[in-house]
């Protein structure tokens, strides 16, 4: 017959009642035969009161009150004439005496967990007088536990972490689990630890509920979370003890025990050619069964003729390798790349070396594909020198423009007509010879910036540009003019050889530091005697008319 928790502690009540019962008969059978009975199952020779403790079973379910024990003084000779009280804590609502025999019950269920003890005062009275014929007596009444309380593990459920391939008996965590039940008395708050659920992986040590690695090489990417479930059970483990259980959610963290592996051994992209340099033109990825930094990898180009073209880094969010240009592609000189890149973690635990390279190898070719492009002027920029005096037509130079594609389209020139607003000049359209559309002037325009346009016959789409530069050369076609107009006040008290007026002049054409002006009178004014001119170099001084002196 298998008794439940309740029937079980009720059973454990009535077998310790029934103990105590035999107990009392036994010691009221002695204090029949010789000295006064007390509880404490000792006997006095001097005083009448000598007080130890009582115990009493906790959670008695009983419907009659709990006899816990008796009070007994040598003054009583059984006929009637003392009385007895009872004071102090729990005194008639939890305990009461028969004042005539001295029996104490227990009226209500107790609970050691509750309060363990009552401090009580006892008194045996003169019943005719009322007075005390004893002096007053303290006395414990102590409450005897029973295993009514299973283990409680208050911290439950726990987390825990432990790295993988960790060798057997790695602790992982400690659980402890507590027992509200004394632990002074009995085994009824010993607990042992066991576990139900998590083996073979784990084990619990039985004592001190620290679990531990139970296996070697516990693989986080084959299985990276385990439950268990663990048992305390008090009574130190034995049959009829009271159990309680928590889980335990057991995290296998990772270490850096794969090294990376290219899911192919070769890759291959088409790129055309006209890729701006610094563009993507391959992304490849080395897979890594680990996490976090021990997936972290670095690529290099180890080999290949693709050195110095092209570059890989790394994306720090994808872990990829990222193939770049360095140098501008051109099909018409090399169509394909051949490229070998390595893959290799950046955080290696030497623990694991003995497992092999933690780095793997694979080849990128990358094919140019040919683009249809612009044709290519001979020179970036043309320098050209004309006359200003050169005739309408004159040839000034010649450009020239190819298509570098395999079709080598014949090319058509012109000229952008935003850059030579006014057209002063004109291009043959097959030859590239510029020729002048109209008179040049350097003093109104020294330079003129013209765009050729080359187009290919065969895509009028495809228009290279090329620059020129024409310089407009000097020639002496501009008169001297005077700096400004002139106007001259004389005061008529002037002295003869006092400067008046400096004069001077300016040209157009070039050098403008370096003309030679010659400047006279006008034969009208040469008559007038009252002025006279110095030419002073090319700084002329005029003077008034009275004793010349030169200045």
């Amino acid at each position: 017959m298998k008794l439940g928790k309740v029937e079980f502690c009720h059973f454990l009540q009535i077998l310790a009642l029934l103990l105590c019962l035999a107990g009392m008969n036994q010691a009221e059978l002695s204090r029949s035969r010789s000295k006064p009975y007390f509880q404490s199952g000792r006997t006095r020779t001097k005083r009448s009161w000598v007080w130890n403790q009582f115990f009493v079973l906790e959670e008695y379910m009983g419907t009659d009150p709990l006899y816990v024990g008796k009070l007994h003084s040598d003054v009583d000779k059984g006929d009637g004439s003392i009385k007895y009280i009872l004071s102090g804590e729990g005194a008639s609502s939890i305990f009461i005496i028969d004042e005539n025999t001295g029996d104490i019950h227990a009226t209500k269920r107790l609970d050691r967990e509750e309060q363990a003890y009552y401090t009580l005062r006892a008194q045996a009275l003169d019943r005719l007088t009322n007075k005390p014929v004893e002096p007053e007596s303290e006395f414990v009444i102590k409450i005897q536990d029973i295993n009514d309380n299973e283990p409680k593990f208050l911290d439950g459920p726990y987390t825990a972490g432990v790295p993988e391939m960790s060798p057997v008996g790695t602790s992982v965590v400690q659980v402890t689990a507590t027992d509200a039940d004394d632990p002074t008395y009995g085994n009824s708050a010993r607990v042992v630890y066991s576990i139900l659920q998590g083996q073979p992986y784990f084990s619990v040590e039985p004592k001190t509920g620290v679990i531990k690695t139970a296996l070697p090489n516990m693989d986080r990417e084959a299985k990276d979370q385990y439950l268990l479930v663990i048992q305390a059970k008090d009574m130190v483990g034995q049959n009829g003890g009271l159990s309680g259980t928590t889980s335990v959610t057991v995290t296998l963290t990772d270490v850096n025990d794969n090294p990376p592996r290219f899911p192919r051994r070769s890759y291959q992209y088409n790129v055309p050619e006209s890729l701006p340099v610094a563009s993507v033109v391959a992304r490849i990825k080395a897979a890594d069964a680990d996490v976090g930094p021990n997936a972290e990898m670095e690529y290099k180009i180890v080999d290949g003729d693709g050195l110095g073209v092209f570059k890989i880094s790394v994306d720090k969010d994808t872990q990829e390798g990222i193939v770049t240009i360095q140098k501008e592609l051109d099909f018409e000189s090399k169509t394909s790349y051949s490229l070998r890149i390595e893959a290799a973690n950046m955080h290696v635990d030497p623990r694991f070396l003995s497992l092999g390279p933690f780095s793997d190898m694979t080849t990128v070719k990358i094919i140019v594909e040919d683009v249809d492009e612009p044709p290519i002027f001979t020179s970036r920029l043309y320098s050209v020198v004309v006359s200003e005096a050169a005739k309408v037509g004159t040839v000034i130079g010649t450009v020239a423009a190819h298509d570098p594609d395999a079709s080598n389209s014949p090319v058509r020139y012109s000229i952008d007509r935003n850059t030579d607003l006014e057209r002063y000049f004109n291009i043959d359209a097959n030859s590239g010879v510029i020729t002048t559309a109209k008179s040049l002037d350097r003093e109104t325009n020294a330079v003129h910036n013209i765009t050729v346009l080359a187009m290919e016959s065969q895509n009028p789409a495809q228009i290279g540009r090329g620059y020129v530069a024409i310089t407009i050369l000097d020639i002496n076609d501009n008169a001297p003019e005077f700096a400004m107009e002139y106007e001259t006040t004389v005061c008529e008290n002037a002295q003869p050889g006092q400067v008046i007026q400096k004069i001077s002049a300016i040209d157009k054409d070039d050098p403008p530091n370096g003309h030679q002006f010659y400047f006279s009178l006008t034969a009208e004014a040469a008559n007038n005697h009252n002025f006279t001119l110095q030419d002073n170099k090319g700084d002329v001084i005029p003077y008034h008319s009275g004793a010349v002196n030169l200045y």
